[in-house]
């Protein structure tokens, strides 16, 4: 293979997965109980000690990937004579893919030969796996780099994200909803859906009573949006509540005959925003359009 597929830690794969497919995953900074670190998929923090401490009232911070570490990833690759596809987190929620454009732009006026192509997949979390997952299917099926280009350009806006989280308060430090609403939906036990649309912004969409409902209109999200159903690789991430999102899984299954779903925690970075006990749901339909 002479193309390399780079992705970011906030496309929250499972460790196995990333390891197994040999991808090239740069971690975001987290600053987690005053101390920085690189995610790494739950390798220096577990996830549920990452969760626990949330629980607890820990209020962790995070920070792009500056355009250095970049330059060192990508000349490593290019060095060993690799073309490279970088599928970024969302620039509407980062400036890590901006970085990445510097980088890239430093390296060709060194070297105008250097392949790389840098990509904004406008989503995040398992939404931005999903993007990888094919990508790298693709390139062990042999396709081109062209070919898993023009795939990912053509297909990212189809890749549907449907949010629930549980504590309202971690959307209102990210300015997601106001005080009043938080701390009014805190008590009426109301529970946000949300996605991510063509910009890659995060977005609410709805509210309803309760979280069995909230899980329900997910799976409901599924049933109106998914193209070819039961063919689909459907993605579940979730901020340490592996039962709820088995309870999603298994409704999907049964309702659509889906066979190919991978589940994983919601790491630091984003869990950092979303907070314990976010879930959320990964899969294509004709566009994003809610």
């Amino acid at each position: 293979m002479n193309t390399v597929i780079i992705t970011d830690s906030c496309c929250d794969l499972p460790l196995k997965y990333i390891e197994e497919n040999s991808i090239s995953a740069l971690g975001i900074i987290c600053n987690f109980k005053g101390k920085d670190f690189i995610e790494d998929f739950g390798k220096t923090i577990p996830y549920d000690e990452f969760y626990r401490e949330v629980r607890n009232g820990e209020m962790p911070t995070t920070a792009q990937i500056n355009s250095y570490r970049f330059v060192e990833e990508f000349k490593k690759h290019l060095d060993a004579g690799k073309s490279i596809i970088y599928l970024a987190f969302s620039s509407a929620l980062s400036g890590t893919y901006n970085s990445a454009l510097i980088a890239k732009e430093e390296i060709l006026s060194e070297n105008p030969n250097a392949d790389i192509s840098v990509i904004d997949t406008r989503s995040a979390s398992m939404g931005e796996g999903l993007i990888v997952y094919y990508a790298v299917e693709m390139l062990k099926n042999g396709a081109s780099k062209g070919e898993i280009v023009h795939w990912v350009e053509s297909n990212k806006l189809k890749i549907n994200h449907w949010f629930t989280v549980d504590d309202l308060n971690h959307l209102k430090r990210g300015g997601r909803v106001s005080a009043a609403s938080a701390a009014i939906g805190t008590i009426l036990d109301i529970k946000p859906i949300l996605n991510v649309n063509d910009e890659g912004k995060l977005i609410p969409i709805s509210k309803v009573k309760g979280r069995k409902k909230a899980i329900k209109t997910l799976a409901e999200k599924f049933s109106n949006h998914a193209v070819d159903p039961e063919n689909q690789m459907v993605f579940i991430s979730h901020g340490d509540c592996l039962q709820e999102a088995l309870t999603l899984k298994e409704i999907i299954e049964k309702e659509h005959g889906v066979k190919n779903f991978m589940i994983n925690y919601i790491g630091p970075v984003i869990g950092s925003h979303s907070g314990p006990g976010t879930i959320a749901l990964f899969f294509i339909g004709e566009n994003r359009n809610v």
